[in-house]
């Protein structure tokens, strides 16, 4: 069994943060990690479409990146939640249409339509993925 590493951010905020392989089974651990993270942060308003989101972040570096594992981060943010998948390649993650016959290539998509707003930021050793979701404003 793996550690958790929860720990306060730069801006004291909880973050968990864990590696897995690389691999379409680390998506399950990682939704399963997803609940209980937001759970324990009273966040289970969030927990549905945080675990689809952290599935397709998953998903998609393990059918495109390189590298044996990846990083997985939950951030508390003020205004809700961000989802991170860390991996060792250089190439873009990209947001592109896939036809109504295609069996891949919505995952971002997904992401782009359930998150609050996502991204990519570049990393010396590869690529950081992340996707944003907030607590609605009553």
């Amino acid at each position: 069994m793996q550690c958790l590493d929860f720990r306060a951010g730069a801006g004291r905020l909880p973050v968990y943060s864990r590696t897995l392989p690389r691999e379409a089974g680390s998506a399950g651990v990682s939704r399963r990690v997803v609940t209980t993270v937001l759970a324990s942060w009273h966040l289970r308003v969030l927990i549905d479409d945080a675990r689809l989101v952290i599935d397709e972040l998953v998903a998609n570096a393990a059918d495109h990146a390189e590298g044996a594992s990846i990083r997985v981060t939950i951030t508390r943010t003020e205004r809700g939640v961000r989802l991170a998948v860390t991996d060792m390649d250089h190439r873009q993650a990209v947001l592109r249409s896939a036809l109504p016959g295609d069996e891949t290539g919505r995952g971002l998509f997904l992401v782009d339509e359930i998150s609050d707003r996502w991204g990519v930021d570049p990393l010396p050793w590869g690529k950081r993925v992340w996707a944003e979701l907030a607590l609605a404003v009553e």
